[in-house]
């Protein structure tokens, strides 16, 4: 089955005035048609560098050293802007992690909406207020033609994010790319928010790469889940086999610190100190300061992928 998303060794780094971040190292994911991914990890282990990376919206600070995005089989690195600025937004689309800073605050959500249809799709213009009713519908506004001519300010934060959502689905694009959609949500919120992402992702076959720090979203919600730490990858499984298995001792200490329903506060645990400094020399694994099970080999390059059970690969040479 060829992948409707294919990344291939990607290191990039963030030119600064105080030294360079090595910001990604040699990752590699991949995602097929109508699969939800979910890339998981700290603040600042380049979840979002990733996921803009592939949209082409990274920092002019920023340089890719190596690596391949082929998106519906378009290499996006090697894209021209016109090239990409046809995909983005008709073929792949992306929802934002503050949806009022990416709302424009003086322009009504319908304009918004009509803004996207306008540049992506083939409708005539008397047409497109019908549309972009249509959008808000589609994502449960109740009394859509009303919220229409309402600007982001007049809207709750939940409301502003099915608003993006909406956005992002006007033009029944082939993938999604939802960074951390339920932050700042109220714990109902976010299960509407992601049960219609869910519900898109299978009506339509939308393939789905959903960014979060939250693992036990993602293990409700994703198909597979991609453990990111410091830049790199280090466990790619099915989620029920990473949620029951998991193989790398970063995996393991996520779920330890992760709450769930039957969880005590006393039985939760912190992960022990902090992602390391991207700037300078780094150990070849970037976890190795923090775990309890680093060995002298863990100091050998290159760090190998293994595979510990099907399709259930991990970066780490002493895996669980």
């Amino acid at each position: 089955m060829t992948a409707q998303l294919s990344i291939e060794g990607l290191s990039l780094v963030f030119r600064t005035r105080h030294g360079t971040v090595k910001a990604l190292e040699n990752v590699s994911l991949s995602v097929e048609r109508g699969e939800i991914v979910g890339v998981v990890g700290e603040s600042g282990s380049g979840k979002s560098v990733m996921a803009y990376t592939v949209m082409g919206l990274h920092d002019p600070a920023a340089r890719i050293e190596s690596g391949h995005i082929e998106f519906g089989g378009t290499d996006m690195l090697q894209a021209s802007p016109s090239e990409r600025d046809a995909i983005r937004g008709r073929e792949l689309a992306m929802i934002f992690q503050s949806p009022r800073t990416a709302l424009n605050p003086i322009r009504k959500v319908g304009l918004q909406i009509e803004d996207v249809l306008r540049r992506h799709a083939a409708i005539r213009s008397v047409d497109l207020h019908r549309h972009a009713v249509q959008a808000l519908e589609r994502v449960r506004i109740p009394d859509a033609e009303r919220r229409y001519h309402a600007y982001p300010f007049e809207l709750s934060g939940g409301m502003c994010q099915r608003v993006m959502i909406a956005m992002a689905l006007a033009c029944s694009p082939s993938m999604l790319i939802a960074d951390e959609p339920t932050t700042g949500l109220d714990v109902t919120t976010q299960a509407v928010i992601m049960d219609l992402i869910r519900e898109m992702s299978r009506s339509h076959r939308m393939s789905t790469l959903l960014i979060t720090h939250d693992l036990s979203l993602a293990g409700e919600y994703c198909d597979r889940i991609a453990v990111m730490h410091a830049g790199h990858l280090v466990e790619i499984a099915p989620t029920e086999a990473l949620l029951r298995s998991p193989a790398h001792p970063y995996t393991k200490q996520l779920l330890a610190a992760t709450p769930t329903p039957r969880s005590t506060v006393a039985a939760l645990t912190s992960i022990a100190g902090q992602l390391p400094d991207l700037r300078g020399e780094l150990p070849v694994c970037r976890f190795s300061r923090r775990c309890e099970r680093v060995q002298a080999i863990c100091g050998e390059a290159p760090l190998p992928w293994t595979n510990v059970a099907t399709n259930h690969l991990v970066r780490c040479r002493v895996p669980l």
